[in-house]
């Protein structure tokens, strides 16, 4: 065996070593050698001659080498359908039918779910006039692919260019049962309507409309019986629909259509009554669409004292009495406002606005504040985009802002909506200035963040220094800004700085996710291939935690690093931390460190090496232990599993006591199988039976 090796390590060629690693005085770029490789292109293979086929022998001849050409290329790969269809089509070019329809018949056994194959063979029938050949291929083909509508409409389009309407709507009525997609069923609708079969379209909307139960097909249904001058069989159509739909399921586009039906037939008490009764079901916010139409209708076809009287007053009153009965009920402002937003003059929105700002909360307490402020942003918002005013929406925010108590609490997102309408406004000096000045009156991490972000976007990277200084000084147990701050630096090529800032997050006292900055950090080190920084930084890293996820990235580290003696300061950094957390009370943490190792050996390691981690590995015993209730008393007996290290020189008894009474019983089972000892029992209830990991 070691002879064996020895041959096998001798066989391997030495690598030569380069001794002048200097550049060379002449560098090639990969442009250079794409541009050379190129121009070599010079001599152009000329176009094969032309062939004259003179006679039959010739033709013949010509035709037996293309057939092996593409039998040879199906034989290679059957599945390439491709190949098939091009044989088939030189065989059609050639009048060659029977052929063709051969080599097609061939390649639908290979794959049979083809579409292209499928619709290629028709076209060739079709092509040639061979009527009954092209049926019987879209025959095979929509009984075997039903699902595909290309089929069934090349299919019905054919009898259709045949003058085949029977055979037409024969195809159609096979389709049909399928309950095909709506598409399917308005292309019946429409080859019925060409031949002015009205009631067979009619037939065909009720059937469509119990497989498709959508409100647009019912609105689609009742707009043919319109469009066919049948009128009272659209009302009854809709009325179906409202009957059919319910109150569980009404959507406002079915009454829209309805309406508006009844007012193309001059029906405008029926329009009101069918209006009333949507907008008493439906729900307000479902509702827009018919409010909207409604209002319409009352503006065409009522007076304006009508319109307010119908629409808006019972609502406005009801708003009226709720914000009357509770000023500070803001839920209430927020409907009443979008009430007179949705029909009513800027000067009254901005009225009732101005009304509902007046509330201020009574007790200076954020959370009474957090409904209260959105009435704020949307009068700002309102004064932005309807009534296009930005020098009202400016005083909007800045009587808002201050308003706040921001001793007490502030609105990051008040002050980051003003920032974001002043650079809408190209006012850019405005935003920096109401951001400074939030950071300066109340520091929110919201605040910092949102500034950073804006002077990144403006590539003002002096100015996202200082603001992430200021952060800093203001948080600095907040990793993420550390982290974000380095990552930064990094990438504007600045190194030092960047470890720098890492260094001085490490040492901060008190930070509240240190192992992500220390991850970060290491991440760092590595991305910059700093080998020795990074297992400088395990090694600190390890003077404050002993956690065994650092140690197994330590050693992950050191494989990874891919120099000479990676492995040996692999196993060494093991072998340290198996050392360490020998008094470690956690076993699972130890037993996740030896398992990574055994890993490690399994797979780098000697037979030997593996031998040794596998002696360290613990046996799980299983336990039990008394439990006790929250005041005390006894609560009985609990099992649970646990782990005893061969190194463990306190165990070593415990060890060797559980072997020899598990000989012990062995040897009187052996002794005495249908007898049961109860000192074996009592033995098993005080330890419990020990299974090896």
């Amino acid at each position: 065996m070691a002879a064996s090796t020895a041959a096998g390590k001798q066989r391997i060629p030495k690598v030569a070593k380069v001794k002048n690693k200097a550049p060379a005085e002449v560098q090639i770029t990969a442009e250079q050698l794409l541009r050379e490789a190129k121009e070599r292109e010079l001599e152009l293979l000329p176009p094969p001659p032309q062939q004259k086929i003179t006679d039959e022998e010739e033709l013949n001849d010509y035709k037996l080498r293309k057939r092996k050409t593409f039998e040879d290329n199906i034989r290679k790969n059957r599945t390439v359908i491709s190949n098939w269809i091009k044989y088939a089509q030189w065989e059609e070019s050639l009048k060659e039918i029977q052929r063709a329809r051969s080599i097609y018949e061939r390649a639908l056994d290979v794959d049979y779910r083809n579409i292209t194959l499928w619709l290629k063979y028709a076209e060739m029938e079709m092509k040639n006039r061979q009527v009954n050949h092209a049926r019987n291929i879209w025959d095979r083909a929509i009984t075997t692919l039903p699902r595909v509508n290309q089929f069934w409409y090349k299919y019905t389009y054919m009898e259709e260019m045949l003058g085949n309407m029977a055979g037409a709507r024969q195809v159609f009525e096979r389709w049909m049962e399928w309950q095909p997609e709506e598409q399917a069923w308005h292309s019946y609708i429409n080859f019925e309507l060409r031949y002015k079969e009205v009631d067979r379209a009619r037939t065909i909307y009720e059937r469509f409309v119990l497989v498709h139960p959508d409100v647009k097909n019912w609105i689609k249904y009742a707009r043919f019986e319109e469009k066919h001058g049948y009128f009272a069989h659209a009302r009854k159509v809709y009325e179906r629909a409202v009957e059919f739909f319910g109150d569980e399921h009404m959507d406002e586009h079915l009454y829209v259509a309805f309406a508006k039906f009844e007012e193309n037939q001059k029906e405008f008490e029926r329009v009101r009554v069918i209006y009333k009764y949507a907008l008493d079901r439906i729900s307000k916010q479902e509702a827009q669409e018919l409010f909207k139409n409604y209002t319409v209708f009352e503006k065409k076809f009522g007076d304006r004292r009508g319109i307010e009287d119908i629409i808006v007053s019972k609502r406005r009153f009801q708003y009226e009495e709720e914000v009357k009965a509770n000023p500070h009920n803001y839920d209430a402002w927020f409907d009443y406002l979008r009430l007179v937003e949705s029909d009513a003059e800027a000067e009254t929105v901005r009225e009732v606005y101005e009304r509902a700002i007046a509330n201020v909360p009574p007790v200076q307490e954020k959370r009474h504040w957090k409904r209260y402020i959105y009435l704020w942003i949307n009068y700002a918002l309102y004064e932005e985009l309807e009534a296009k005013d930005p020098e009202r929406t400016r005083q909007v925010y800045q009587a808002s802002l201050e308003l706040i108590p921001h001793k007490k609490f502030t609105f990051a997102k008040m002050w980051l909506l003003y920032a974001q309408f002043e650079i809408r406004q190209k006012n850019l000096p405005f935003a920096r200035r109401a951001l400074g000045t939030s950071i300066g009156k109340c520091p929110k991490n919201k605040l910092f963040k949102g500034y950073i972000e804006l002077e990144l976007q403006l590539r003002e990277f002096d100015r996202c220094r200082k603001l992430y200084e200021k952060f800093l000084e203001f948080g600095p147990e907040n990793c993420t800004s550390w982290i974000k701050f380095a990552e930064l630096e990094t990438i504007l090529g600045d190194i030092e700085r960047a470890r720098a800032i890492y260094e001085l997050a490490i040492s901060q006292p008190r930070l509240d996710m240190p192992e992500v900055l220390w991850k970060s950090y290491i991440d760092f080190e590595i991305e910059q291939e700093e080998t020795e920084r990074t297992r400088n930084l395990y090694r600190r890293l390890l003077q404050r935690t002993q956690h065994v996820k650092v140690w197994i990235s330590f050693a992950q580290f050191e494989l990874s690093s891919g120099k000479e003696g990676s492995l040996a300061k692999c196993r060494q950094i093991y072998e340290e931390a198996n050392k360490t957390m020998r008094n470690c009370e956690e076993k699972e943490e130890r037993l996740m460190l030896l398992e990574s190792w055994r890993s490690f050996e399994d797979e780098f390691g000697t037979v030997s090496d593996k031998e040794r981690v596998d002696k360290l590995m613990p046996e799980k015993v299983k336990k039990r232990r008394k439990v006790q209730a929250d005041d005390g008393s006894d609560a009985g007996w609990e099992e649970y599993y646990d782990y005893i290290f061969p190194e463990d020189a306190a165990n070593q008894p415990n060890l060797k006591l559980l072997a020899m009474a598990k000989l012990w019983k062995k040897q009187q089972q052996e002794k005495e199988p249908g007898e049961q000892d109860p000192d074996a029992d009592v033995a098993e209830q005080e330890s419990g039976p020990s299974s090896s990991c």
